[in-house]
C-alpha cells in the first residue's frame, strides 16, 4: 500500500520464461497484488510464474472490496451501471485465473485461452483490478525493461489523487538518444507527434512507454473491454481518458534495453499500423467529444480547414504545372490557390489552437 491506497501491477508476459522472474523478484514491498497476464505464452512462462506462487511466503494483504449494492430509490442508475460491467465481461479475451486460493496469494495469474497480444493482456489485468477495487493500478511489461525502483514515482500523483493517469517518459532522459536504438527513437517520435493531435494531450511524448498508472476512477471511466488490443493500446488508452476528461501527467523514467529481453515488436509493420489508428482517433475524441458531447468551435474549423484544403487540390496542382511547364500562370488559379490554401491553413491553425487551450488543463 501506498498511504493507505491499494495498489497491484499488471504484468503483460508472453514467451516471459527468462525475464518474468527477475521482474517478480524485484517488484517493490508496497505492492499489494501482482497481476501476471500469460497472453498464451508457448514456452514455461505459465510453470515459472506457478512456481513463484507456490513458494511465495510474502504478506497478503486484504483489499477493500466493494460493498454490493442493494437496490433503493435512489441508486437505480447504480444498479444498471453495475449490470453493464458484468455483462461486458464476455466482450473480453476468454481467460482464467489459475490460483487455487487467489485471495490468499499476492502473486496472481492469470491465463489468456487465445493468444490476443499485449492491449489484449492489459484489458484482463485492468478488468480484474477494477473488480478487486484496486485503488491504483500500475503496468509493467514482462520484459524487465522497467525499472522496479521508478514504481513509486509513477504511482504517487495517482495516489495522491493528483491526476487519473501517469505514464513514464523515456525521451526526457539525458541519455534517451543514446541508450534507444534510433531507429526506435525516431519512430517513437513520429508516433509522439501523431497522437499529440489524435489524443488532445498536446504536451505529451514518449507515447509508445507502457510504464503507467491509472486510478480506480479512470478504470471505470472508459470502455477496457474495447482497448486496442495490439501495440497501439497506449495511444488508444490516451484518446479514451481523453474523451472521458480524465487528466493525466507525465513522469521521466531511465531508458532500460540490453537486459536480456527480445523484442516482439515490427518496428516498420507497427508504425504505418498505429498511424492509420490514430487517424481515426483523431475523428472519433472529434465527433464524441466536440459535437455529441459539448459542441465546440474546434469541430467546425477542423471540417472546414479540411474542406478548403481537399478543394484547393486542383488548383494547387493548376498553378504547379504552370510553373514547372514556364506557362503563364491563370490569375483565376492563382487567386483561389491562395485564397483556399491561407483560408484553409489559417482554420487548420486555429482549430489545433483552440484544442491545446480546451485540452491544457488535463495534463499536469
Amino acid at each position: 500500500m501506498l498511504n493507505k491506497k491499494t495498489i497491484a501491477v499488471v504484468v503483460p508476459a508472453y514467451n516471459e520464461e527468462k525475464q518474468i522472474g527477475k521482474v517478480i523478484e524485484t517488484m517493490p514491498d508496497f505492492v499489494d497484488r501482482i497481476v501476471i497476464v500469460n497472453d498464451k505464452s508457448k514456452d514455461n512462462t505459465q510453470e515459472v510464474v506457478m512456481e513463484y506462487i507456490k513458494n511465495d511466503k510474502s504478506e497478503v494483504r486484504d483489499l477493500n472490496h466493494r460493498k454490493k449494492i442493494i437496490p433503493n430509490g435512489y441508486n437505480h442508475a447504480e444498479v444498471i451501471a453495475e449490470k453493464i460491467v458484468g455483462e461486458e465481461k464476455v466482450r473480453f479475451l476468454p481467460s482464467e485465473v489459475k490460483n487455487k486460493h487467489p485471495k490468499n496469494s499476492r502473486i496472481i495469474l492469470i491465463n489468456h485461452l487465445k493468444n490476443g497480444s499485449v492491449g489484449a493482456a492489459i484489458a484482463t489485468g485492468y478488468r480484474w483490478c477494477m473488480e478487486n477495487n484496486i485503488d491504483c493500478t500500475a503496468v509493467m511489461g514482462g520484459d524487465g525493461q522497467m525499472d522496479p525502483n521508478e514504481l513509486e514515482d509513477i504511482c504517487m500523483p495517482v495516489v495522491n489523487e493528483e491526476v487519473d493517469y501517469v505514464k513514464g517518459n523515456r525521451l526526457k532522459h539525458r541519455s534517451a538518444t543514446f541508450v534507444i536504438p534510433k531507429i526506435r527513437y525516431f519512430g517513437n517520435s513520429i508516433l509522439s507527434l501523431m497522437t499529440k493531435i489524435a489524443s488532445g494531450y498536446w504536451q505529451v511524448s514518449d507515447t509508445q512507454t507502457g510504464y503507467t498508472a491509472i486510478s480506480l476512477e479512470g478504470l471505470k471511466g472508459i470502455h477496457l473491454y474495447d482497448i486496442y488490443p495490439s501495440y497501439g493500446c497506449p495511444n488508444d488508452i490516451l484518446v479514451k481518458l481523453n474523451i472521458a476528461n480524465f487528466s493525466i501527467k507525465e513522469v521521466p523514467i531511465k531508458p532500460v534495453y540490453n537486459v536480456g529481453e527480445e523484442s516482439k515488436m515490427k518496428i516498420f509493420k507497427v508504425i504505418p499500423r498505429i498511424s492509420w489508428l490514430l487517424f481515426k482517433l483523431f475523428w472519433k475524441r472529434l465527433y464524441k467529444k466536440y459535437l455529441f458531447r459539448d459542441f465546440h468551435p474546434l469541430f467546425l474549423l477542423y471540417h472546414l480547414s479540411i474542406l478548403l484544403l481537399v478543394i484547393n487540390i486542383p488548383y494547387t496542382l493548376a498553378v504547379l504545372n504552370d510553373v514547372f511547364l514556364g506557362n503563364k500562370i491563370s490569375t483565376n488559379s492563382l487567386i483561389a490557390f491562395m485564397f483556399l490554401g491561407i483560408t484553409g491553413f489559417q482554420s487548420l491553425f486555429f482549430a489545433m489552437w483552440m484544442d491545446m487551450m480546451d485540452n491544457q488543463r488535463l495534463q499536469k
